[in-house]
């Protein structure tokens, strides 16, 4: 099996590639690229993302291509995609950090800044948190509710539709912090950076 993470210059992804490297060691065989062909004959596909939403998508769409054929792989084929932090966030209709961006749209919603109570909050959220898991997700399995997971945020994602959350944190609100649309999953949280119980959540995409 083919699992390949989406390296399109979005910033430090060095932990991501280590954990996946970790979990898929002899079981799977991993590929970090930007490389059309290699994207689109792959089994399984990491799509991770650093820094603001408006430099991902611009990051992501400087890359000729790379959106059709991730749009392709995910809409048309329906292979199973995961999404990290603005990985996660590109999922949206549109983002609302720096400046109105269109996002992949492939859940309907919208990333907006935490509302932090007027400074009550301090952003980014940053640290561990406990997640609430709201739905059964391929991705919990054998997860346990309340687990802690590591964050760094200032913006969130809101769908449409509330039956794509599978897990929220409490941070101000009830933080959306993982979706799960049929192939389409994603987290907020890091989970390579979310010691044995992020490789856990990593393992259990791989094995989907």
């Amino acid at each position: 099996m083919n699992v390949t993470i989406v390296d399109y210059n979005s910033g430090n992804i060095s932990s991501v590639i280590n954990s996946f490297t970790e979990v898929a060691k002899g079981t799977v065989n991993l590929e970090v690229t930007s490389d059309l062909n290699k994207i689109k004959s792959s089994d399984k596909v990491v799509l991770p993302g650093q820094g603001s939403f408006k430099s991902c998508i611009d990051a992501l769409n400087s890359i000729n291509g790379l959106t059709d054929i991730l749009n392709e792989f995910v809409i048309n084929k329906k292979k199973p995609l995961f999404g990290i932090c603005v990985g996660l966030q590109m999922f949206a209709d549109v983002g609302y950090e720096e400046t109105e961006t269109k996002g992949l749209g492939w859940i309907p919603g919208k990333v907006s800044k935490i509302d932090n109570k007027n400074g009550e909050y301090k952003l980014p959220h940053i640290g561990w948190n406990q997640i609430n898991i709201v739905k059964d997700s391929k991705i919990f399995k054998d997860v346990e509710n309340n687990s802690h997971m590591y964050f760094v945020h200032s913006y969130e994602f809101i769908p449409e539709d509330k039956d794509v959350i599978s897990a929220t944190t409490d941070y101000s609100s009830k933080v959306v912090c993982s979706v799960e649309k049929d192939n389409i999953l994603g987290t907020q949280f890091h989970p390579e950076k979310s010691d044995k119980i992020g490789l856990k959540i990593i393992k259990n995409f791989i094995n989907i």
